[in-house]
């Protein structure tokens, strides 16, 4: 029986199967933006190929199909969702457009030329109905059944696909929302309705209310998206389980996602810390700094002790979503990314991407713009003849005629322009990573960077130089690096309930009996994904905070029933966690709890790398051949290794190329290459290398 991993990127779909032996073999095929699911089977093709076998005798053997896709966000980004309405409680409509007084959330309030926010529910389309349930849970104004009726029938009128019921305080008590819900599917049929106590049953209205709408307006597309592939998949000849990887860094069934589309929202990138954990143990180091560059973006986490960071406090663009979702920075640079001039003369490169229709020039689709892959193959990095191991020919031609339109205008012959943008683009994924570890304190150098993505081993090794970063870890699963993040994700789900008290005032009992009613739910989940009851592990924690403070920790909670020994465990264990975040803490003042959380998982089956045979230093017999290629702005006479051939205990000195089928590591002048027993090839600088 085989396990798989498929990851839809912007540019590839990359695909991992584990077969019975522990073995791992990747396979890519083109990602095919108007159809998904087109990409999806190609690749699940590929790999059949590569077994013998027929799609459908293949699918037969799978058991485990883990799914990772960008879809739901890209909807987002793209505003291409469903044209969504919204029924709410009275008076309360402009929750969403009020938001916090946020005007833009990546500038100043006070910036004129920013245009305000614009809301994914028109004003016109957010009815009102009469209900008031209060923060305590009692209903102090029944639901207006009447209006609900008449709600829907105006969403109809305007031509709405999707619906978003959010009332004030269902958190607490969700019954006017569920009755809501409940006449809302009853009259509009065929219409994509959810409610926010499904959703984010949490307090704080504007990011329940927001989470909400978002998960409305990329909710058709997503369900559209996994009916045709669940379909697709069973006339295939596939019979196991399909889940799908969450931003939380867990895995789902499709009937728990299509209801909560939002959970698909970082889809892909929330696997990639995961394998960067399992990977880190190649250098024993549990500090580390995940990069995936692909070919449309590139994601940075920061994992600290071993910790894979999460957040309730992200945005979407302009969105605020407020699920736990595992803290990844992204930002658009990766292989397709587009190189221009700007207004004042200077290059510039990304945010927007060739993406995989038409892709970079030198694919020849009918790509003209220059960009970070085409600058790569001019500069000798990539090569013409092996790219994607020989399935797509590069066009050294179509390169140069394309990166002459930003040569051209700043006066530099081609191989200069290639080389000022690939440091561009270097510098600014160096920023990104700055943002992400010097600038919230920590010193870079005491992290190894694990590195993900098509185009991340051709450009890790320079940027790792850049920052001072000592050692760089590429896996010879870096082309589907969140792929084989998802090997190493668990089964499970999270839960949440808000609950606000003094840590001095706190009902304990209450709080036991919040958690309890959590186990109870997960344990009833677990069975619709098949996982015994006694394989669940239980995660307690708390959202705390200095009464006053706006921003949350997250601490760890005992399991059992809670006594106030354990409270005040709790609170050592905030005013710890506070000074770690903020370099302070304030135990004279007071505590107060916010929101219980529960993470129930099943842990994941035990899988294991190939081990590769050993050799020694002497990595010469994996010489391929030479190129010239650019470094430090010199044209060099470079040896280019065979990765399929390299064992482990070779050492390669740079400067040197290594073409792996579904990537290339270039290894500048400044590093060391070692390969270990399970083909990760580990850089290392050559002040630190031994």
């Amino acid at each position: 029986m085989y396990r798989v991993c498929i990851d839809v990127g912007g540019t590839f779909t990359d695909g991992l199967v584990l077969d019975e032996r522990g073995n791992l073999q990747q396979f890519k095929s083109a990602t095919t933006p108007q159809d998904p699911s087109v990409g999806f089977l190609a690749c699940l093709e590929k790999a059949a190929g590569a077994f013998h076998q027929s799609l459908s005798s293949f699918l037969a053997d799978v058991d485990l199909l883990i799914h990772g896709t960008t879809l739901a966000t890209n909807t987002l980004i793209n505003e291409s969702g469903a044209k969504t309405g919204m029924i709410t409680t009275k008076d309360f409509r402009d929750i969403i457009e009020i938001r916090r007084g946020y005007k833009n959330i990546r500038t100043s309030m006070y910036n004129v030329f920013v245009p305000p926010y614009k809301p994914l529910v028109p004003r016109h389309s957010r009815l009102e109905v009469e209900e008031r349930t209060v923060h305590s849970g009692e209903i102090l104004t029944p639901l207006n059944e009447a209006q609900v009726p008449q709600a829907i029938s105006k969403l109809k009128e305007k031509g709405v696909q999707s619906v978003a019921i959010c009332f004030l305080h269902s958190y607490a008590n969700p019954r006017n929302e569920q009755r809501a819900t409940e006449i809302a599917k009853a009259l509009f049929d065929g219409a994509y309705i959810t409610a926010s106590h499904e959703i984010l049953p949490v307090w704080r209205e504007f990011e329940r209310f927001s989470t909400t709408v978002v998960s409305a307006y990329v909710g058709p597309v997503v369900e559209r998206y996994l009916r045709a592939l669940e379909k697709r998949l069973k006339d295939s000849g596939f019979r196991g389980s399909l889940l799908l990887m969450l931003s939380s860094g867990l895995v789902e069934t499709v009937e728990h996602c299509i209801p909560r589309a939002v959970f698909l929202i970082g889809s892909g990138p929330a696997a990639a810390p995961s394998g960067a954990l399992y990977l880190g143990r190649a250098v024993d180091q549990q500090n580390l700094l995940s990069i995936d560059m692909g070919g449309t973006s590139f994601d940075v986490c920061m994992i600290r002790h071993g910790q894979i960071p999460t957040s309730t406090e992200s945005w979407v663009g302009d969105e605020r979503v407020a699920i736990k979702m595992v803290d990844i920075h992204s930002a658009g640079a990766g292989g397709g990314s587009i190189a221009w001039v700007d207004s004042l003369g200077l290059l510039r490169v990304g945010p927007h991407s060739a993406g995989a229709e038409p892709g970079p020039a030198c694919y020849g689709k009918g790509g003209e713009a220059p960009t970070v892959t085409d600058a790569d193959l001019l500069l000798g990095y990539v090569p013409a003849d092996f790219f994607l191991g020989g399935e797509i020919p590069l066009n050294v031609e179509r390169a140069t005629q394309a990166v002459m339109k930003v040569a051209d205008p700043l006066n530099m012959s081609v191989s200069q322009a290639a080389q000022a943008i690939f440091t561009t683009v270097n510098s600014f994924m160096a920023d990104q990573i700055s943002e992400v570890s010097t600038k919230r304190g920590y010193d870079i150098r005491d992290f190894a960077l694990v590195v993900g993505g098509g185009a991340g081993p051709v450009h890790a090794a320079t940027i790792a130089d850049q920052l001072g970063i000592p050692t760089v870890v590429i896996p010879t699963v870096a082309a589907t690096y969140s792929a084989f993040g998802m090997f190493a994700m668990d089964i499970g789900r999270d839960y949440a309930r808000s609950y606000i008290s003094r840590a001095d005032r706190i009902d304990l009992d209450r709080v036991t009996r919040l958690y309890e009613e959590m186990e109870q739910e997960a344990l009833e989940a677990s069975r619709s994904m098949h996982v015994p009851s006694g394989q669940v592990v239980f995660t307690r924690s708390a959202d705390t905070r200095y009464i006053g403070q706006f921003h949350e920790v997250e601490v760890e909670m005992a399991r059992g029933k809670l006594g106030p020994g354990d409270i005040e465990t709790a609170l050592q264990s905030f005013h710890q966690k506070h000074e770690e975040l903020y370099t302070f803490n304030m135990h004279w003042k007071g505590v107060e709890f916010l929101t219980f959380r529960l993470k129930a998982v099943a842990p994941k089956a035990p899988f294991h790398l190939r081990q590769i045979g050993q050799g020694g230093r002497d990595a010469s017999a994996a010489l391929k051949r030479r190129r010239s290629c650019w470094f430090n702005g010199r044209e060099m006479d470079t040896p280019v290794y065979d990765g399929d051939k390299l064992l482990a205990g070779n050492l390669i000195q740079g400067p040197a190329i290594i073409e792996e089928s579904t990537t290339t590591v270039v290894i500048p002048e400044t590093f060391s290459c070692s390969v270990d027993e399970r083909k990760n090839y580990v850089l290392t600088r050559r002040s630190q290398a031994s």
